[in-house]
């Protein structure tokens, strides 16, 4: 394909008007927007009214509870490669943060690889202020290109003494069950109720977008990458609401989803809030759950009201787990059942049922024989040991 003429070569200035940003090391170039502070994504808006700390809790970092809203400052970023590497430079970075105005969104764009130094040293400059890095899949790419380019200088780089909050972990721990992916395009249109234009462009074609503009000075084709950026930032600010809003009070706020239920319950006992994670469990399983959602769900809130000593309400959900079809999914509960009967109710004759049950599914021509070889040797090792003890009180 030729080279476009000159009357066709528009350059970045004239596609998204900025402004230059004097540094020690030259010029860099900035693209503001502002967003009013009840500006919505989808149906999401972009403030944090809601507590943090769940979040903060489940990141182990109390300065993403301690520190204010306007600290905390969204990042993206393009690059010139999508595995990373010393020979990939970060092009654009959009960051975004709430001041007194709104929400204040900087695009800073490199126009040439000359200008790296600094690119990089007025992105500092913007994050200075900051407190806590919010990023979507940031700790494995963002941060570590960024580190590399400061690095690559001789120079710090400014984000080493950011909490960090990478969205994409949270994520993935609260709508793995519901959605098979969880990328930020996903979500903020299952999640946020937000559907992109047809400006936005796909990730994969944007490193070849601006090796084009290199090639040819014509910025035209980033405007689609301009606006991809500003996107993803924009989502990440509404996504962190929705999460915070979420979690700060599952149980009394507006109801999440089933499965959300079911994952939030496992997130908080994970930090230890057990009487919560029982009653979200509850909840998602009167609702209603998909089969496997349901029995991994059912067996975390037996263990739990074991552990509280609830036997009755344990038994019932174990006992539910054992009427299922599913030959191994629920062979735990039969082995609970067990224990129950014969170290709670003294029972060795129910406990010995319940272990002839649990080995007759073992024994069915459908159980491999690794899963046979988990479980037989104990289970009949417990079925001798209660004969035996049958045999000596009778």
């Amino acid at each position: 394909m030729p080279s476009p003429s000159r009357a066709d070569v528009l350059p970045v200035e004239a596609i998204a008007p900025g402004r230059l940003q004097e540094t020690p090391a030259g010029w860099a170039y900035c693209i503001e927007n502002r967003y009013s502070p009840d500006h919505v994504y989808g149906h999401t808006p972009l403030a944090m009214p809601a507590s943090l700390e769940a979040i903060a809790a489940w990141a182990g970092e109390r300065r993403i509870l301690d520190s204010p809203p306007e600290s905390f400052y969204f990042l993206d970023i393009e690059t010139t490669g999508l595995q990373g590497g010393a020979g990939v430079y970060v092009f654009l970075a959009g960051v975004g943060h709430f001041d007194g105005a709104g929400f204040h969104l900087v695009q800073f764009f490199m126009r040439d690889l000359s200008e790296e130094p600094a690119h990089l040293l007025a992105l500092e400059g913007f994050l200075s202020p900051g407190e806590v890095l919010v990023t979507f899949n940031g700790k494995a790419f963002d941060t570590p290109l960024l580190n590399a380019r400061y690095a690559l200088q001789g120079w710090k780089s400014p984000l080493y003494p950011l909490a960090q909050l990478d969205l994409l972990p949270l994520a993935r721990r609260l709508w793995r069950m519901r959605f098979p992916s969880r990328t930020l395009g996903v979500l903020e249109y299952e999640i946020l109720g937000a559907q992109r234009t047809e400006q936005d462009v796909p990730g994969w074609m944007i490193p070849q977008l601006y090796f084009d503009y290199l090639r040819s000075g014509d910025a035209r084709p980033l405007a689609r990458v301009l606006y991809h950026n500003a996107m993803d930032v924009l989502a990440m600010a509404a996504l962190l609401n929705h999460m915070a809003h979420l979690l700060a009070d599952p149980l009394h706020g507006s109801a999440p989803h089933r499965l959300d239920q079911a994952a939030i319950g496992r997130l908080f006992e994970d930090l230890g809030r057990n009487e919560e994670a029982v009653q979200l469990y509850l909840n998602s399983l009167q609702e209603g759950l998909p089969s496997e959602a349901e029995s991994a769900t059912r067996r975390r809130l037996a263990a739990l009201l074991k552990q509280r000593g609830d036997w009755a309400g344990a038994v019932k959900w174990w006992q539910q787990a054992a009427r299922q079809d599913d030959l191994l999914q629920n062979l735990y509960a039969f082995e609970e059942l067990a224990k129950y009967y014969e170290h709670i109710c003294h029972d060795p004759a129910e406990a010995l049922r319940w272990t002839d049950a649990a080995l007759n599914r073992l024994l069915q021509p459908a159980v491999s024989y690794f899963e046979r070889a988990r479980w037989q040797s104990e289970l009949e090792h417990r079925a001798r040991r209660l004969r035996a003890k049958l045999a000596s009180i009778s």
